[in-house]
């Protein structure tokens, strides 16, 4: 599944990396453990946390993530989207707290690293 079509069908708002939305998503995974998410993350997976300081761009660079999911309605400082902008790492927003997010991506087919990651 590509990156766009999940925006569209859970209504996320783009906050930069536009050029970069046809991105495949195969898989998900959620952490707000930088560590966690270096060690057991995967290429084109959609990355879910809290997190909205400037690592999480490098950890997503580091592990080429689909795109970054921010919860909650948080929003990074302009610094990091700048980052992430000049990265090409896509940075989404979902008002909704992460167990509701996540179960709606299951729901989509976005399955995480211990169910095989496809879609």
């Amino acid at each position: 599944m590509k990156l766009n079509e999940i925006i569209d069908k859970l209504n996320l708002e783009v906050l930069c990396g536009s050029s970069k939305l046809d991105n495949e998503v195969r898989g998900g995974y959620a952490s707000d453990l930088l560590s966690d998410v270096i060690a057991n993350s995967r290429e084109g997976n959609i990355w879910v946390t809290l997190q909205i300081h400037l690592n999480i761009v490098a950890v997503a660079s580091l592990n080429r993530v689909s795109g970054i999911l921010l919860v909650n309605g948080r929003h990074p400082e302009e610094e990091t989207i700048r980052k992430a902008e000049t990265e090409g790492i896509p940075i989404l927003v979902s008002k909704l707290p992460a167990f509701e997010i996540i179960g709606r991506l299951h729901d989509l087919g976005v399955h995480g690293v211990g169910d095989g990651g496809s879609v």
